[in-house]
């Protein structure tokens, strides 16, 4: 009977030693990262309300993030410590503003101010392309982490959120109404990406494992990157 109890009592011990080993190594690896609210908690729970001010974000320096604004009413970029926010004016034409005065349901942000420059190959092309690219070159990257990508694009679609107003959300097809795709063709861009194994409904859709944001270089022009053609662009990797 004893040694049952010693036997237990070392078993409660080692399996607590386990779950805190567990712990720490998941905080080690999300340090880097900040994410705030979740994609699926607006899609499913209609969360559409602000989890963030961006004004609060104390450290601007190498700042990237993405998100939507509040109640879905436009699409928000950080790029290197700029904010933006575009919004639908029509089925042709949005506005694009600079503004840290805003909101988001759910975002994902981090500092970067260290990049390895990466020449993308020929044949690379897509977002599916660029996804398995990045996950060959970062397998020993801690994750989830931010990436970027500048220069010309052959065609693109990009996505505006632009929900009525009032509208109550329970369903990823509700949460798109009004959403607004624009065709862009022939521009010098930059796309800001997120990219995560483990955070699918959280700032990933669940059939992916990167978040994708396009800004034209003139800035008249940005959302969420939904079909890509590259023309001629690099990569650009955090330093570990």
């Amino acid at each position: 009977m004893i040694k049952k109890v010693i036997v237990g009592i070392l078993t409660i011990v080692i399996f607590g030693c386990n779950s805190d080993q567990k712990k720490t190594n998941l905080n080690e690896t999300y340090s880097d990262i900040n994410i705030v609210g979740a994609m699926k908690n607006v899609m499913w729970k209609g969360e559409l309300g602000g989890s963030i001010r961006l004004d609060t974000i104390s450290s601007k320096k190498g700042l990237y993030g993405l998100g939507p604004e509040s109640y879905l009413t436009g699409e928000l970029l950080i790029n290197n410590g700029q904010s933006y926010v575009s919004k639908v004016t029509s089925d042709s034409t949005m506005t694009v503003e600079k503004t840290f005065d805003v909101s988001a349901p759910f975002l994902v942000y981090a500092n970067v101010t260290e990049w390895n420059e990466i020449e993308l190959a020929s044949n690379i092309k897509s977002i599916k392309d660029i996804e398995k690219l990045v996950d060959e070159k970062t397998t020993e990257f801690k994750r989830p982490f931010a990436f970027k990508l500048t220069g010309k694009i052959s065609k693109a679609i990009i996505h505006i959120q632009n929900l009525p107003q009032g509208t109550k959300v329970s369903s990823p097809k509700e949460a798109h109404q009004g959403q607004t795709n624009y065709e862009l063709k022939d521009e010098e861009a930059t796309i800001i990406g997120f990219f995560s194994t483990e955070h699918k409904g959280v700032f990933t859709h669940h059939d992916s494992n990167i978040h994708l944001h396009l800004i034209t270089k003139d800035e008249s022009k940005m959302g969420h990157l939904d079909k890509l053609e590259i023309e001629n662009m690099k990569l650009y990797l955090p330093k570990k």
